[in-house]
């Protein structure tokens, strides 16, 4: 299957020449590269989001692959989706999914099942892919993008994620895609974006879980980031880093509602 944008045009430029231009003001070409199991990066039109997503991207060393987690936006398709053959074209070329991979993962999963309807017109893997493509033209991809369940749930789909990319042998990263507080003032969304950073730093997923819901943190990643600190952990993770965190009114000049960005590093 060919995965046409559908974010080109509109969260990042729909030229070859405008989207690189615009990548290469946003990433750190002469950044110290760093070997990582994963990030979390945002996934708003680049003219807020992208100094974030370009600061944290820059830092990596990359490998040939990268899972991506997303969160399911349009309520399309099934609830826990991944694609595992087709191609994925952004204005800086094509991008194949590692089919071998792919399907390692969904065989040893009890949730994912093939779709492609949940991806067609989701924005939140296909802002990423640019990004790695810039760095990386030949990267290949596993897009999966989860809907809303219990935490348990995103729980094991990481766990049983990691376990799949162990048995594959291959250097595999994961990408989990989300922004932070949505449409508060900048002072109550930093406030909030703090607590939900602080578990992710400390890697505790269960913890992330209870601070989304008990200071009702709209962070509309949640899910890839709780699935990400499980497989992460079970592959050795020991440490997190903020590389950046801003807020739309950081670009804007808006402060009475925005959304927040966070740029984190896991290792």
């Amino acid at each position: 299957m060919i995965r046409e944008p559908i974010a080109a045009g509109q969260f990042y430029p729909g030229s070859s020449d405008g989207l690189r231009t615009m990548i290469e003001s946003m990433v750190d070409d002469k950044a110290g590269k760093v070997e990582v199991i994963g990030l979390i990066s945002p996934h708003a039109g680049y003219v807020y989001s992208g100094m974030v997503a370009g600061a944290v991207i820059s830092e990596i060393k990359f490998n040939d692959t990268f899972v991506m987690l997303g969160p399911n936006h349009t309520g399309r398709g099934k609830s826990f989706s991944i694609m595992t053959k087709g191609t994925w074209i952004t204005p800086l070329g094509e991008t194949e999914i590692d089919s071998e991979l792919g399907q390692r993962i969904l065989t040893s999963s009890s949730y994912l099942e093939e779709d492609h309807m949940a991806h067609q017109f989701e924005h939140s893997l296909e802002v990423q892919v640019p990004f790695l493509q810039y760095f990386k033209p030949d990267v290949r991809i596993v897009p999966i993008v989860l809907a809303h369940a219990r935490g348990n749930v995103y729980k094991r789909i990481g766990k049983e994620l990691a376990a799949a990319i162990k048995e594959s042998k291959k250097q595999v990263t994961i990408l989990a895609s989300s922004d932070m507080t949505h449409y508060e003032p900048q002072e109550s969304a930093r406030k909030k974006d703090s607590k939900a950073i602080e578990a992710i730093l400390n890697l505790d997923e269960d913890e992330l879980l209870r601070r989304v819901a008990d200071f009702d943190i709209s962070m509309c990643g949640y899910a890839p980031v709780v699935s990400l600190i499980s497989a992460a952990k079970e592959m050795g993770a020991k440490k997190a880093e903020l590389v950046k965190y801003q807020t739309s009114g950081d670009a804007s000049g808006d402060y009475s509602s925005v959304v927040g960005y966070a740029g984190i590093l896991i290792k």
